[in-house]
């Protein structure tokens, strides 16, 4: 029987686990793989071992990724793939990719393939929330942040409702918990949340990073 993964692309993904495993925080379902390019080609194998790290995450288990379903689904990393950017290695010629994958997707994968799985699938179950995004001082400003809520993929819809001061109210339809759009916001170094302010009628208050 052919191998699900082909063998190069599988030592690649073995190689990689146990290092980048262990600098993801407990329960994360963001996975880090190193890569030569930004090319298509090498972001697809990088995808498999970011999404590989992430299964060990999860269940603990370093040979989880070798069970057929689960080293099938790795195959097909970017049906899970929420987003992704690069950052630079250690080396400077070398980049890393650090994907978010679909907590949803992945326990639901893991419960169907024998895993574990974890709760955070309630937690970052679709959710509507108001945010309060702040730091907008012109028209240009304004604009950079619903183009940013217009092609993030956590963001199903995006309403704005009121101009406060230097920001505005504006009602999300998400595709995760509020939690989550947060954190992929600040990865991306878009949007940060002000920690401490509060806002009349948000559920979060955020500032567009300049």
């Amino acid at each position: 029987m052919r191998s699900l993964i082909p063998c190069r692309v599988l030592v690649l993904l073995l190689a990689w686990l146990v290092p980048l495993a262990a600098l993801a925080a407990p329960g994360s379902y963001t996975g880090e793989a190193p890569v030569n390019s930004q090319s298509d080609e090498d972001r697809a194998v990088a995808l498999k071992a970011a999404l590989a790290n992430v299964v060990v995450t999860q269940t603990g288990d370093s040979a989880a990724p070798a069970r057929p379903d689960v080293a099938k689904a790795i195959e097909q990393a970017e049906r899970y793939v929420l987003q992704y950017q690069y950052r630079r290695g250690s080396d400077a010629s070398k980049f890393v990719l650090v994907a978010q994958f679909d907590s949803a997707a992945v326990d639901k994968l893991l419960r169907r393939t024998g895993g574990t799985g974890t709760e955070a699938e309630a937690v970052d179950a679709p959710a509507e929330a108001t945010v309060w995004i702040g730091g907008i001082n012109d028209a240009n400003d304004y604009a950079r942040v619903i183009a940013y809520l217009a092609r993030n993929n956590f963001v199903r819809s995006a309403q704005p409702i009121e101009a406060r001061g230097d920001g505005v109210l504006v009602r999300l339809s998400l595709a995760s918990g509020l939690a989550r759009f947060v954190e992929a916001a600040e990865m991306e170094r878009v949007l940060g949340a002000r920690a401490g302010v509060r806002v009349d009628g948000a559920d979060a208050a955020l500032a567009l990073t300049p």
